[in-house]
């Protein structure tokens, strides 16, 4: 599906040399693509974009300046995507803890199409880490087009529900939804709304926005200034001095108070930006530290419970011990798996074995229909063990076969279930989807409850589209361990080594609140609170 939507942009772009732009020296020309690379994929959306969905070519001129081409004769098929250009855009991001609300405003004029005809556009907005959309608005030829939450059970509603042709995920952290007959010549004003997570790494937390805009948005009409607006809000949620790092756009300080800030970047320009905007801090504490914070639910809420969000910063000594580790890998070798995500996935576990210390313990299980063992019990970390272990993926990652979960999570679950003094994890990595997933989630519930205090935790990690990345989160969420996921190939190897960083460093394990004991009802998402890192 992204590769086609590349193809139909390229192809849009290619039938708006079309457009007529008069004998106006003060006018220039849109800029051909500046990629070396010239896939479908250098033409996906790299912030939030329209476009103009092109069926009839003929269709395509200056709504201002009539050209009187030739007739064009034929179809697209499937539409060409002329990208709209863009006249306003306004960024505001409200950062809590680790999540961002971001808000994005524009205008896009539809520049290429007849004044006396109209076609569909198409708004893309690509969204930043775990991003989740929340709501669109759009003003388009004297209508007004908004996204709503509605119940499956409102029967009343599903007759007015967007089709999919008409909206849905291009990629997984991509939305795109189709705006109907908007007449040539007329002007899209939008406003879209989502949220997303804040990365850490070494004790920084990092908001990255996609806000990098293509050359051939901007119009074409020379030294015409316009205004470019960035604001954000930063609540560590903390109490405490916020320390600035990294930002990619000239911020100024609007105001500080302790744990809060507020920033504004306004500037005329006479192309848009072509960075995303980017901006780190760090909350420095030489202890882990700890808190919570509580929320009274609005009055136009349908949930009217209390919400809270315990959070903790694991401090600043790094050298601070961890929990000795006892992992095995079970990973799917099935055919699916051919090429690149076996690789990945094999490079990925060889750089997180030569991490390991020489007391921690590991074991690797590779399985499609069959399992297959690197050793019947767990193996201690040596140099010499992990050097067998890499050469032994080398020979025994060969892709092949259907797949089959539970029966290498059973073996991998008796292997460390007398774990003392350790916090052991199963590490499982697949790309497809089985048929007994509920069955699989039931029967590791009732391995791990009895588990003790410290029960193995099951991390898991998807691999493209296809995995039902929904199983892998639930099964993760049952045995209080993580989910990830790599979407696209290229990314396996890395996204992969962030998720078993995190792992290899636990310092706390276990968190009790006691005061849920005198609370009615609690809903505890426990994911977020079970585990410490450093």
């Amino acid at each position: 599906m992204a590769e086609e939507f590349g193809r139909s942009v390229e192809d849009g772009l290619k039938l708006s040399r079309r457009i007529y732009l008069g004998k106006d020296r003060a006018v220039t020309p849109p800029k051909p693509p500046s990629h070396m690379d010239k896939s479908p994929a250098a033409f996906l959306p790299t912030a939030p974009m329209v476009y103009a969905v092109i069926s009839d070519p003929g269709i395509v001129d200056n709504p201002d300046i009539p050209s009187y081409q030739p007739h064009v004769y034929g179809r697209c098929d499937p539409p060409a995507l002329i990208p709209l250009q863009m006249n306003r855009i306004e960024l505001e991001a409200d950062s809590y803890l680790d999540t961002a609300f971001v808000k994005i405003s524009g205008s896009w004029r539809v520049h290429c199409v007849m004044g006396s005809k109209s076609c569909d556009c198409r708004l893309a907005v690509p969204m930043g880490e775990q991003g989740s959309i929340l709501g669109v608005e759009i003003e388009a030829s004297r209508k007004l087009y908004y996204t709503e939450m509605i119940a499956i059970e409102d029967k009343k509603y599903l007759e007015k529900e967007a089709r999919l042709e008409n909206g849905g995920f291009l990629k997984p952290h991509t939305f795109t939804i189709t705006i109907p007959k908007v007449d040539g010549g007329s002007t899209l004003s939008i406003k879209v709304s989502w949220m997303q997570k804040l990365l850490y790494h070494n004790g920084e937390f990092s908001l990255i926005v996609p806000f990098s805009f293509p050359d051939y948005v901007t119009p074409h009409v020379k030294k015409l200034p316009r205004k470019e607006k960035i604001q954000l809000n930063v609540n560590s949620g903390t109490g405490t001095e916020i320390v600035c790092k990294t930002t990619s756009h000239l911020l100024k300080e609007l105001r500080r108070e302790v744990g809060k800030l507020g920033f504004l970047y306004e500037s005329e320009v006479l192309t848009w930006t072509n960075i995303d905007f980017t901006f780190s801090y760090a909350v420095s504490f030489s202890h882990i530290f700890g808190g919570v914070l509580l929320q009274t639910p609005s009055v136009h809420d349908v949930d009217q419970r209390d919400m809270f969000c315990v959070y903790l910063f694991p401090g600043g000594h790094h050298s601070r011990k961890v929990f000795r580790k006892e992992i095995v890998f079970v990973v799917d070798i099935s055919g699916s798996m051919v090429g690149e995500p076996l690789e990945g996935t094999k490079n990925a576990i060889s750089a997180a074995l030569t991490n390991l210390d020489s007391l921690d313990s590991f074991n690797i299980i590779a399985f499609n229909g069959e399992t297959y063992l690197f050793s019947s019990s767990m193996e201690l970390a040596s140099e010499d063990t992990v050097e067998r272990a890499v050469e032994w993926m080398s020979m025994n990652f060969i892709a092949g076969g259907d797949t089959n979960i539970l029966v290498p999570l059973k073996q991998a679950t008796e292997m460390i279930s007398k774990s003392r003094g350790s916090i052991p994890f199963i590490f499982l990595v697949t790309d497809g989807a089985v048929e007994d997933e509920r069955n699989i989630c039931d029967i590791m519930k009732s391995h791990l409850t009895g588990g003790g205090l410290i029960c193995p935790r099951i991390c898991t990690f998807g691999i493209g589209s296809y995995c039902n990345h929904h199983f892998l989160r639930m099964l993760a969420m049952i045995s209080r361990g993580h989910y990830d996921a790599a979407y696209y190939i290229d990314s396996v190897e890395s996204r992969m080594q962030k998720l078993l960083s995190r792992i290899s460093s636990t310092i706390i394990a276990n968190i009790t609140i006691k005061a849920f004991d005198d609370l009615d009802e609690v809903e505890v998402c426990f994911e977020l609170i079970s585990l410490g890192y450093c």
